[in-house]
């Protein structure tokens, strides 16, 4: 009787255990479906965060290519600027030589010569001054006797210079100009010592870059193409800003 009583009780409680058991797993299923909610918000979250941040290092990435940019055009601007500024600094040089060559020349012009009237005594001529021309004066009659194509002449006149002015601040352009004549005769070995000369005598001159290359043509001329290619490459690394050195980086470049 007793088993009996105790399996009746068990029956009776089955459905009341039954029903708990399903309330619980009730509450889990909301539970876990509230987490997979919120797990499901924070990927999404996550996934906008990653696509900002890589929308703002490319943002980035652009803006730093965009300011070296920049700054690499506005140096080889202020390059530019500083080799067209040296250039015209030269030319304007140049053509001041020029003029007071040609004014020299004009000053050394001989004077017309005197109108004998018959029956009158004309006076001597006066004796010229015998002190040497002043420095100017003499560099500029030689530069205007190298325009005119007297290349002798002007060698006379630049050797005089320096003769009796070696240490001027024209100095060192006399003895480049001797070599310009050498070269502008075919005389390449001996432009190639006048301009050795100017290395030596003068090595802090303004005209370096130029008697340098200049030096590389006339050993190409000679055949010597090595050593004329040395020439050039000191040129284009010394002088890179130098019209000098911008005609040097051509002779480098193979021709097409």
């Amino acid at each position: 009787m007793s088993r009996a009583w105790l399996a009746a009780v068990l029956i009776a409680a089955m459905p009341g255990v039954a029903v708990g058991a399903n309330k619980d797993i009730e509450r889990l299923q909301v539970q876990v479906a509230a987490l997979q909610s919120q797990l499901s918000s924070m990927e999404r979250v996550a996934e906008d965060t990653l696509r900002e941040l890589k929308r703002l290092n490319e943002s980035l990435a652009e803006q730093n290519a965009f300011l070296r940019k920049s700054v690499q055009d506005r140096r080889l601007q202020d390059e530019a600027i500083t080799t067209s500024l040296r250039e015209m600094d030269e030319r304007m040089s140049e053509i001041t030589e020029q003029i007071q060559g040609l004014h020299a020349a004009w000053e050394a012009a001989p004077p017309a010569a005197a109108v004998v009237i018959p029956g009158e005594v004309n006076p001597p001529p006066p004796a010229p001054a015998p002190t040497p021309p002043a420095p100017r004066e003499l560099y500029s009659q030689a530069y205007a006797d190298y325009a005119r194509g007297n290349f002798d002449l002007a060698i006379q006149e630049y050797e005089e210079y320096l003769r009796v002015y070696p240490e001027t601040d024209l100095a060192d352009n006399a003895q480049y100009w001797i070599g310009e004549c050498l070269y502008s005769k075919q005389k390449y070995e001996e432009a190639l010592a006048a301009w050795d000369e100017l290395f030596r005598r003068y090595p802090g001159s303004d005209k370096l870059p130029d008697a340098r290359y200049k030096k590389g043509t006339a050993l190409e001329r000679l055949g010597r193409r090595s050593q004329a290619l040395i020439e050039y490459r000191a040129v284009a690394n010394r002088y890179p800003n130098s019209e000098a050195g911008r005609k040097a980086r051509e002779k480098l470049t193979p021709q097409q």
